[in-house]
């Protein structure tokens, strides 16, 4: 009887995560046996193949590709992997010189690029020419309001200034009463004490 690897364990021997073992099982239709709790076990074969696997992977292989070599990978068939991983490392060169190739700017690319150019320019320049108006009305606005508050400030002083003027007639026009009240009484008194002539 096989020996029984937990999840745990095979992922240690595989040597990646628990939850990718889980994701290839499920992407590559891989069937793992199950104990009466309903826990996965592997086995050598398993885990081998496992290995196999993340061998792929680590050569490029995408896990659609891979699905498609399980079976062979199940029959231990190592030529036709090898062969496929040679193809693969060929069709890799071809690939590689089509990926320089399109390093290089297509027309739309340039256009797009002149096009992004333009149009940030001409934000900038709005931008500025916003600013530009906010800032006018902003100073239009503070203007307003200095003057606003000026006139008022000069209203209120010229109200204080007409009451203190007012207050200052009253009180010359009242001493010039006592005054006049005082002349007259002293009028008046000298002529009590002055003796008549008839």
């Amino acid at each position: 009887m096989d020996k029984r690897y937990m999840i745990s364990d095979a992922s240690k021997m595989v040597d990646v995560e628990s939850h990718v073992l889980r994701y290839w099982e499920e992407e590559l239709l891989i069937e793992i046996p199950r104990n009466e709790m309903g826990h996965r076990y592997y086995t050598d074969f398993h885990i081998e193949l496992m290995k196999k696997v993340k061998d792929l992977k680590e050569r490029g292989f995408q896990l659609k590709a891979i699905r498609m070599l399980v079976p062979e990978l199940c029959d231990n068939n190592a030529e036709s992997v090898d062969t496929l991983t040679i193809m693969k490392d060929e069709l890799g060169g071809i690939d590689n010189i089509n990926v320089q190739e399109n390093k290089q700017p297509s027309k739309m690319e340039q256009f797009e690029a002149i096009i992004g150019n333009i149009v940030s320019k001409a934000l900038k320049e709005n931008n500025t020419e916003l600013g530009k108006e906010v800032s006018e009305q902003v100073s239009d606005n503070v203007i307003k309001e200095i003057d606003y508050m000026m006139r008022l400030q000069d209203e209120r002083e010229e109200e204080r200034y007409r009451k203190f003027d007012e207050i200052l007639r009253n009180y010359q026009t009242g001493r010039k009463e006592i005054s006049s009240n005082k002349e007259k009484k002293s009028i008046i008194d000298f002529m009590k004490k002055r003796p008549r002539t008839n």
